[in-house]
């Protein structure tokens, strides 16, 4: 898409070029619908109506709609937009799947590292509440480690989850 941009709308300086691609590009993006050609009428009516109430976004197109170079080039750029957004919606599955992998990389990884560290005074605190309301055995917490007492935590709330009360306002 980026290399048609290039090579299209010779006479237009940069900024009237970036600013026709842009629209065009959410033209396409709205329509994904409609047929090259539809999408491309559907332009140039819209320009028509907005120049006849001099209102026109694009004033430098006036005599430049009719030009056949501007009609193939705006219909080669919408075929390049349209294939760009085919693609993208394409590959939504696998970047969503992506995504939710390193979700659970990232998951696995904070567990690793809470596994490692001791707890927190503010999660003994809550655990040991816990394990007073409900009567719990609790586990020996000079070894647990983090991960421990928030599977812990976790368990015991599990268990009694009917008749659950915040104690403190934390989980961990």
């Amino acid at each position: 898409m980026y290399e048609v941009k290039n090579r299209i709308y010779g006479k237009l300086n940069r900024v009237q070029k970036t600013g026709l691609c842009n629209f065009l590009r959410a033209l396409v993006k709205q329509n994904m619908d409609l047929s090259i050609d539809e999408i491309y009428d559907k332009f140039v009516e819209d320009e028509r109506y907005y120049e006849e109430l001099n209102v026109s976004k694009f004033e430098f197109l006036a005599d430049m709609v009719d030009d056949e170079q501007f009609c193939s080039d705006t219909k080669l750029y919408i075929r390049e937009c349209k294939r760009y957004y085919e693609y993208k919606q394409a590959q939504a599955p696998i970047i969503a799947a992506n995504k939710e992998f390193e979700k659970k990389k990232r998951k696995f990884l904070q567990d690793v590292k809470m596994s490692k560290e001791k707890p927190t005074k503010k999660q003994l605190y809550y655990y040991e509440k816990l394990c007073k309301r409900y009567n719990e055995e609790g586990i020996d917490i000079e070894t647990a480690s983090r991960l421990d007492l928030r599977n812990e935590i976790e368990r015991i709330l599990d268990e009694h989850s009917g008749d659950y009360k915040n104690i403190n306002g934390c989980r961990d």
